[in-house]
């Protein structure tokens, strides 16, 4: 449509009402030609041309035309199509239409509102091309006769202002406004008509609007007069008011008016109707009962105001009017659009993400057009409203893809009406992986058992990692940690295959060495950056049977004979000696059984299986020989077992001699026939000397000793032991369970000496060499080093070397 001139001064000139919160308004003229500038929107909002375009700005597409497009290149907003305000808003005012402009990479959102301001584009018009009237000529003046109004969709200025009745001598007009605003006319009779001087009367009645220039429209008024009818019809209310509801059917009763007329006969027969057009309701002309013939909508038009005339049989009549409020009716569902979504979330996204962004829209009013969104399913999103009808679907909480890939999120949009009404909006988001999980071993800590003398590259263990991320975050590698395992590097002991995991021996074990060892392996996924967790394998050696046992008691040797003694008066049990042996073995294979192989009177002896103990089997006779050769067997119970084997000699007599002589012939056996007499002698001046050497050397060393802790008290000296040669600890060693002290028996009151040596409890060890005399001078020796370790002479050169060692510390 063309533009009057009284509006140019203002059809393009845009001004930005506000912009608080990413809103603008601008203001624009009606029937603007397409392409025509709305505004800048790259300069009011602040964004540069380059946002725009990258960040691909565009117009959320709603329900409504598109009157706008935006043009990314110059930043600007222009008129898309033909904008009518009266066919966009009707009466309404002021009348504007709204849309979102989005960008994205940020998301970012901006509301536009556009205001139409209307031009005098429409004159009033009138439903009826010609107005028809009957008057009776008996109409007193003052009478009334409604004309009804003429329509101009402009608003404000440009609407209708004022009626113009044309010059005559028996109207005049009336002009009433309805609450509403709507202007309306009234003929007033006010010089009574006469039928016989002027039967027809033509009139014309001009609506005029307040526009520039001004725009009119006229109805022609065809007046027929009557003969007399006295009284005209009276409406008994001059407003009537009903509601209906916009969902009722067709031909449901609305209201009834009524009106009553004094005359009589014809000329009081009221018939009623609707004197403009109108398809929506319908009035019995005899009831008055008004109906609904048309079909309402709240959404278009809330209001109905109906003129009703009644006319009597004489013609005369009265006006009244209907008012119909229309009341809303819950019966639009409520409408879901996205209007920017992603389709993907890190897991690793803070609360708080956008996802995508929705709009919600319903077109009823009141409550039945709030509508509340939300989400249904248990799921770690929430809607946040970010303004009117548009929402934000937000993460709630952080995500784990291991537990949950992929979410189907279910949007519902609720009105608040009753019933309420409800539309969903499915969305499929999928959680992207990030590598935020630590391998994890199948076991906290790995055992493996190997058997000793092993074979290098023997597959010891499988160890087993998983990763529950995915993907390349998912791989896992297996690596040796650095340690020492007795002083030597771990790798040199073990191996680990990266990719399976399979541990492998590098060298062979031997389980006398070392028992077990530990190390540790590192799982390391194929992230960035890359997550790794240990565990901690043991690695237990077994013992194979491969050590046979070895004897500790008693001690064999080639150039002397150890005999234990027994006396003839032993009774049954008696303990003669006890075998002790260990093996360097384990578990069954270290588990020791005693047997006696040979023996010179098997019935004399017995070897306990379990401690090796050897005991008389019954009460020692006289008739017993004095020698006893005993061969007892060690074995171990491995699989196969391996043994050992010990010589016990036992002599069974009362006295040294009776042993000397026995014993020399242990050695010589040639020589039995000699004399023996020469060699008792012998023994007997040896013992006696010895016995009488034992008492000097003990005697002279308690003296030497209670001088040397009297010396060792007054300097700070370390003590150092003196162990002689073939010194054995008969401690706990193998399977000896207790203490044992044996005593050399030099005679038979021996047992009372002081000089004591190791022997099993209440026995005597007889030693003797080939000669007494080799005898006598191994003791004399050992005395004669005993005396010059711990002479003064000695101390004083220890105790220089000492100093002389802690002056070359320093």
């Amino acid at each position: 449509m063309k533009f009057n001139g009284a509006i140019m001064h203002f059809s393009f000139v845009l001004y930005l009402i506000t912009a608080v919160h990413g809103q603008i308004r601008y203001s624009i003229p009606e029937e603007m030609k397409i392409g025509s500038l709305i505004g800048n929107i790259a300069h009011d909002l602040g964004l540069d041309l380059k946002r725009l375009r990258t960040g691909r700005a565009h117009i959320a597409h709603g329900d409504n035309i598109q009157y706008a497009e935006l043009r990314t290149d110059k930043g600007i907003l222009a008129v898309k199509e033909r904008i009518d305000r009266e066919q966009l808003c009707g009466e309404l005012t002021p009348c504007s239409f709204a849309f979102e402009i989005i960008l994205e990479n940020p998301i970012d959102l901006h509301q536009v509102t556009v205001e139409i301001l209307d031009i005098n584009d429409n004159a009033p018009t009138f439903q009826k091309k010609e107005i028809k009237w009957e008057i009776s000529e008996s109409a007193a003046p003052g009478a009334r006769f409604l004309l009804g109004g003429a329509e101009d969709p402009d608003v404000g200025v440009n609407a209708l202002q004022r009626y113009v009745l044309s010059a005559n001598e028996h109207f005049v007009l009336k002009q009433h406004e309805r609450p509403d605003g709507v202007k309306y006319a009234e003929m007033v009779l006010e010089k009574p008509l006469d039928r016989e001087l002027r039967p027809r009367l033509s009139l014309a009645l001009t609506a005029v609007d307040g526009g520039s220039p001004q725009r009119s429209g006229t109805v022609a008024i065809e007046v027929t007069v009557l003969d007399a009818n006295d009284n005209a019809p009276v409406f008994n209310q001059s407003l009537y008011k009903s509601s209906v509801p916009e969902n009722v059917p067709k031909g449901t009763f609305v209201i009834k008016v009524s009106a009553s007329d004094a005359d009589k006969g014809s000329n009081a027969y009221v018939s009623y109707s609707i004197p403009h057009n109108n398809d929506v309701f319908a009035i019995n002309e005899s009831t008055g009962d008004i109906t609904l013939s048309g079909v309402l909508d709240y959404e278009k038009v809330k209001r109905y105001e109906l003129n009703i005339l009644g006319t009597d049989g004489g013609g005369l009549t009265d006006s009244t009017k209907v008012v119909v409020d229309v009341t809303d009716v819950n019966d639009n569902i409520p409408t879901v659009a996205v209007m920017s979504s992603s389709k993907s979330v890190e897991e690793d996204a803070l609360p708080g993400t956008v996802i995508a962004v929705i709009k919600v829209q319903d077109v009823d009013s009141g409550s039945n057009g709030d509508v509340l969104c939300y989400i249904n399913d248990d799921v770690p999103f929430k809607m946040k409203p970010s303004s009117n009808h548009i929402y934000s679907l937000q993460t709630a909480a952080t995500l784990d893809r291991e537990t949950t890939p992929n979410y189907n999120v279910t949007v519902v949009a609720c009105d608040r009406g009753t019933p309420s009404l409800c539309n969903n909006l499915n969305l499929s988001i999928k959680v992207t992986d990030v590598n935020d999980n630590t391998p994890v071993f199948e076991k906290k800590t790995y055992t493996a058992h190997i058997p000793e003398n092993n074979t290098p590259g023997l597959t010891l263990i499988i160890l087993k990692a998983g990763d529950i991320d995915c993907s390349q975050n998912a791989r896992v590698n297996y690596l040796l940690e650095e340690g020492m395992v007795n002083g030597v590097s771990v790798s040199t002991y073990v191996s680990v295959n990266g990719e399976s995991g399979v541990v492998r021996a590098v060298r062979s074990f031997d389980y006398e060495q070392m028992k077990s060892f530990q190390f540790r392996v590192k799982a390391q996924d194929g992230g960035s950056p890359p997550l790794s967790s240990n565990v901690s394998v043991d690695v237990i050696i077994q013992d194979q049977n491969d050590n046979a046992p070895q004897i500790l008691y008693p001690i064999q040797s080639g150039g002397s004979l150890v005999a234990e003694m027994v006396p003839r008066a032993a009774d049954v049990g008696y303990l003669v000696t006890k075998v002790v042996a260990v093996d360097v073995d384990s578990g069954q294979n270290a588990w020791l059984s005693y047997k006696l192989q040979k023996a010179t009177d098997r019935a004399l002896f017995e070897v306990g299986a379990q401690n090796g103990e050897i005991r008389t089997a019954r009460q020692v006779t006289d008739k017993d020989p004095v020698k006893q050769k005993l061969t007892v067997v060690v074995e171990d119970n491995g699989q196969p077992s391996r043994s050992a084997i010990v010589n016990v000699n036992v002599a069974v007599a009362d006295s040294f001699p009776e042993v000397l002589s026995e014993f020399t012939d242990f050695t010589h056996e040639k020589e039995k026939n000699e004399n023996l007499t020469f060699y008792l002698v012998l023994a007997l001046a040896a013992v006696s000397f010895l016995f009488i050497c034992c008492l000097v050397v003990i005697i002279s060393v308690k003296i030497y000793r209670w001088r040397q802790s009297r010396l060792f008290y007054q300097s700070s000296l370390p003590v150092i032991p003196y162990y002689p040669p073939h010194y054995a600890d008969t401690g706990r060693t193998g399977t000896l369970q207790q203490m044992y002290n044996y005593e050399v028996c030099m005679t038979t009151d021996s047992r009372k000496s002081d000089c004591k040596f190791s022997r099993p409890s209440s026995q005597g060890v007889l030693i003797t060499d080939s000669s007494a005399s080799e005898t006598l001078q191994r003791i004399q020796e050992k005395e004669r080093f005993i005396n010059d370790f711990n002479s003064p002479e000695q101390l004083r050169l220890r105790r220089a070397g000492r100093r002389q060692r802690d002056a070359g510390g320093e």
